[in-house]
């Protein structure tokens, strides 16, 4: 395969030859051959394979304490305790690796449902290809809104700039052009004639031959060494101010039992050992292997509706979503435009005007504006019934000056074309765009003054449900390069009038939101006049009925906006940059903002939201911002999003409540008794047996099934319920633990191992118990838990009941307990449950769940 080194040196013919290619393309046989030499692919930054997952299962301080205290133990004679502990160590990082296997295997799966496409030439045809198939010397084709899909040296090119930040950390876009180069460093911001792998395309478009693909291209050797800074979200800055409250409880409770025990004189190595037990004993070590389960199961459950989730933790946010942004067209209407009318100044049809918008069209001829979109197709599927081939041929051979691209400021584009030896600027756009640059009309080729009335004129048109697009026109002198502020003193020549049905589903798209408590805000570029009418049409009701436009955001402060984002929830004829801010503002205010895009300028906003949503066939640099992407137009989807994402949460907040509560009662039971018993109450190796078996039936929380009452409305991470929550269930945990041990040193009389057996038990038999009353806000009785969980529970009770009456007990000191114990034990976790179960339902009741 060739390989050219300085390829900005070359001019265009000589790039052909050196890379063996043509004006044609290369040819699919010539690909596969080339394909086999070097892809167009990229290591996975965060790709975990096997054996780093495996070694990230001992990547805990908590695991560093138990290997210590094993090599201690095995130092000083006691091999028993030094192997069950290390026994435990390895069941324990099995499990993990296991399932952080599968969740990790189940993602990699999820990222062949997002695709990236170019368009290239190959064997004379213009094609669209996977970006991945792209070979050295493919000639490729660049547009806004694209990612650049390799190393590409620029054949041609106009108005062509990219946002090179990725590579150069410079947010200012860089302006391309076709000369040949000779620079001494071959830097990016040097090369003004390549577009680089990994930028965007930020406006223009441009043709170029493939110079670099894969490691080989500048990205891949450089920005894959880089790590950006990536903010944490909500449910990320939660759990970790969760597990900083549990770092500090473990670290005060260890060190003071340790110190205690050592003061009243008991075995150094058991009070070593029996402190970071503890240590263990209290901290929930499967949460991260809890959350990467419950996500990556509900990124495939959603995958299987047609839901690609590419940050998982933006699952779990979307889950407390409570504003929902998206524009108008395929929420409130059909996603697809149609062109119903053509017609001129007085409302009548006319053919010249639809001529008119054919040639100012982005997809007609082969020199065109660099903005694309559904108007432009609906122009000609519109003109192709309406206009014989023949016409189309002759329309089709009118040569193009020049261009001036559409823009969101202006709202409108400009073709100049020449026709009878004259040159015309055609100028289309939004109505009042259009207007505004007009000074006549013109009907039959003759131009007149234009009256306030016909100024006006489209508003009419808007009102009856038209979302409507002028044109004007103006004969122009000759010179090289128009620009936009050519386009003044133009003739309006009349208006086409589009219309995209309500969806049939608005109106239960909308209502269900409100079910689940997230109101929906309308951001649409349309004028407020044709946005008012549809969301009568599908009953979408609009606050105060006031709609706010664009030009009221303008120059508005953050603190106006913020107060004016909250109240309203139609905006009509914004920008961009408006989108961007009102997500910021409602972000600001304390909302979980989700944000629906597909287009080049909704990336700042996809990026600014909490969850960002686009859809499959959106424009590369929206995927690429969005969290979330849609395979389907259905908004079914994102309503089947926002409940899984509560679900998860719900199962999550299951987890941490249960293990919380149960593992700080019964370890704080256990360190106080220690203080005073003349023996350990449970020995090390018993703790951390307690802690793996209970945690058995907990990893399966997370196909758990939720109370349709928690997806009714938004929830958050609440450090103060979480720490109320741990304080008042640790309590009554506490006062069983002293009842039972109570019973057994002063009814059963127990010796030291059937004390510790007897303990064991209640422990671990409790906390299986008592998860059926926490699992759920409701009775327990009315809300039905997941088979798998059910299992997990009967198994751990099984396997307690074998290690304590069977030889596998003995290297746990266990001692066969009589059948007294077993009922002291039933009937204490009985009488635990009935108080749990009404405590509970008073404390969520008081807590507003």
């Amino acid at each position: 395969m060739p390989k050219v080194e300085r390829a900005w040196e070359l001019s265009p013919a000589q790039l052909y030859k050196e890379f063996e290619s043509s004006e044609r393309g290369l040819s699919e046989h010539e690909v596969k051959r080339r394909s086999l030499i070097s892809k167009n692919e990229l290591p996975e930054k965060d790709r975990k394979a096997a054996l780093s997952i495996l070694i990230s299962q001992f990547e805990n301080p908590l695991v560093y304490l138990l290997i210590f205290a094993t090599i201690l133990a095995y130092f000083l004679g006691d091999v028993i305790e030094g192997t069950v502990i290390l026994l435990i160590i390895t069941l324990n990082s099995i499990l993990g690796f296991f399932l952080e296997y599968k969740a990790e295997k189940a993602l990699r799966e999820l990222k062949k449902y997002i695709t990236f496409t170019s368009n290239v030439m190959r064997d004379g045809e213009k094609k669209e290809v996977d970006a991945q198939s792209l070979v050295v010397g493919d000639v490729v084709f660049l547009r806004i809104g694209n990612i650049v899909p390799a190393d590409v040296r620029l054949l041609s090119c106009e108005e062509f700039e990219t946002n090179e930040s990725v590579l150069t950390g410079e947010s200012a876009l860089v302006e391309k052009n076709t000369s040949q180069l000779e620079v001494n460093k071959a830097e990016p911001q040097l090369l003004r004639n390549m577009a680089f792998m990994g930028t965007t395309v930020a406006s223009g478009h441009a043709v170029g031959i493939v110079t670099a693909v894969g490691m080989d291209t500048f990205f891949g050797k450089t920005a894959m060494t880089l790590s950006a800074r990536v903010p944490q979200s909500h449910f990320e800055r939660s759990i970790r101010e969760f597990g900083n409250m549990l770092l500090r409880i473990t670290l005060i409770m260890t060190l003071f039992v340790f110190v205690i025990n050592a003061i009243f004189g008991k075995n150094p190595l058991d009070s070593f050992l029996f402190a970071v037990a503890l240590a263990v004993g209290i901290t929930p070590e499967a949460l991260p292997i809890v959350i990467t389960i419950a996500l990556s199961n509900g990124a495939l459950e959603l995958a299987r509706k047609k839901v690609v989730v590419k940050k998982l933790i933006s699952l779990e946010d979307l889950g407390n979503v409570d504003v929902f942004c998206a524009d108008k067209t395929g929420t409130l209407s059909e996603t697809e435009v149609s062109l119903e009318k053509a017609v001129g100044i007085e409302g009548e049809p006319s053919q010249v005007l639809l001529e008119y918008a054919v040639l100012c069209n982005t997809q007609f001829g082969t020199k065109r504006a660099r903005h694309t979109g559904q108007i432009d197709s609906a122009i000609l599927k519109f003109a192709n019934q309406r206009i014989d081939k023949k016409r189309i041929v002759e329309l089709e051979k009118t040569k193009v000056v020049d261009t001036v691209d559409f823009d969101y400021d202006r709202k409108r584009m400009s073709v100049l074309i020449e026709k009878n030896r004259r040159v015309l600027m055609i100028t289309k756009g939004a109505a009042e765009s259009v207007v505004a640059v007009c000074s006549k009309v013109m009907k039959d080729d003759k131009e007149t003054r234009l009256t306030p009335s016909l100024r006006s004129k489209y508003e009419e048109y808007a009102g009856m449900g038209y979302s409507v697009v002028a044109l004007a026109v103006k004969e122009v002198g000759r010179k090289n390069n128009f620009t936009k502020e050519d386009e003044v003193g133009l003739s309006l020549m009349g208006f086409l009038l589009f219309t995209a049905p309500p969806r049939k589903t608005a109106a239960h798209t909308v209502s269900e939101l409100r079910k689940l408590g997230v109101e929906m805000k309308v951001l649409t570029g349309d004028g407020p006049i044709v946005t008012k009418k549809l969301c009568s049409d599908v009953g979408f009701s609009i606050n105060e009925n006031r709609v706010v436009t664009g030009d009221e955001l303008d120059g508005m402060g953050d603190e106006e906006l913020q107060k004016l984002a909250e109240r309203y929830n139609v905006f009509a004829r914004i920008t961009p940059t408006h989108k961007y801010r009102i997500v910021l503002a409602l972000r600001d205010a304390g909302h979980v903002v989700a944000f629906l895009g597909d287009g080049v300028n909704d990336a700042p906003a996809l990026r600014a939201a909490d969850v960002g949503i686009s859809v499959n066939n959106a424009v590369d640099v929206a995927k690429d911002a969005a969290h979330i992407i849609l395979l389907s137009s259905s908004l079914e989807a994102v309503l089947t999003g926002i409940r899984g994402g509560r679900k998860i949460f719900g199962n999550i907040t299951k987890y941490v409540l249960n293990t919380i509560s149960a593992n700080f009662g019964n370890m704080f039971s256990v360190a106080s008794t220690s203080l005073f018993l003349p023996f350990l109450p449970m020995l090390p190796s018993q703790i951390l047996l307690n802690n793996l078996l209970s945690d058995m039936p907990m990893l399966t929380v997370s196909t758990d099934n939720v109370d349709s009452t928690f997806l009714r409305k938004p929830k958050r991470w609440n450090m103060k319920l979480i720490s109320d929550f741990m304080v008042r269930f640790g309590l009554i945990s506490f006062v069983f633990d002293m009842i039972m041990m109570g019973s057994m040193l002063y009814l059963l009389h127990a010796t030291e191992n059937s004390f510790r057996t007897g303990w064991f038990l209640l422990s671990l038999i409790s906390e299986l118990v008592i998860t059926y009353s926490i699992r759920t806000q409701m009775k327990f009785y009315k809300s039905r838990p997941s088979t798998l969980m059910i299992a997990g529970s009967i198994l751990a009770f099984i396997l307690s009941i074998i290690v304590v009456y069977s030889p596998i007990g003995v290297p746990f000191q266990f001692t066969h307990v009589g059948v007294e114990y077993l009922a002291l034990t039933a009937g204490v976790v009985l009488l635990y449950f009935a108080v749990v179960e009404v405590t509970k339902l008073d404390f969520f009741e008081k807590y507003g769940l």
